[in-house]
């Protein structure tokens, strides 16, 4: 029996990221990479998180603390937020997502803007960016008179005020 893959496609593992992870095949775009990436942290597929380095981030890579990192978390999903290139035809990338994971029972989120270049036909991680959440935008107020917001045509103190 096949699982989702942790990912969050829709997709089965086997039909998703498993052949990146497996070296199969090469990711086609840096999304596809990073849903590998993330789903190799899930999986503890601690070699693929190695192996899925571009040569200048390599010597920044900690296996220990990699290690330590995927078996520790419980991984909960990943979120693509935005994408700048990054595909099939391109040569670099960028990846904005947020990945949900809980360690110790404490609920975490990584936002990172990844950024990835392509060697060859393979894509590669190089480095990432922490990114704060967006904005709280602050909703302007309704006043007694103003329409309601529900669109009954009403004032909003005659309607759900």
């Amino acid at each position: 029996m096949t699982k989702p893959c942790p990912c969050g496609s829709g997709k089965e593992s086997v039909e998703c990221c498993v052949p990146y992870i497996s070296g199969e095949k090469p990711a086609p775009t840096a999304e596809a990479l990073m849903r590998s990436r993330y789903s190799a942290y899930a999986l503890n597929e601690l070699d693929y998180l190695k192996v899925s380095l571009a040569p200048e981030a390599l010597k920044d890579h900690d296996d220990s603390s990699v290690k330590e990192w995927a078996e520790k978390a419980e991984w909960i999903g990943l979120a693509i937020h935005d994408k700048w290139a990054g595909e099939e035809g391109d040569e670099a990338g960028i990846v904005e997502f947020s990945a949900n994971y809980e360690i110790d029972g404490e609920l975490l989120t990584h936002r990172e803007r990844a950024e990835f270049k392509k060697f060859g036909e393979n894509w590669r991680y190089v480095d990432g960016n922490m990114v704060s959440a967006p904005p709280i935008k602050k909703e302007k107020k309704i006043g007694r008179n103003d329409p309601c917001p529900c669109g009954s045509g009403k004032k909003y103190k005659k309607c759900c005020a």
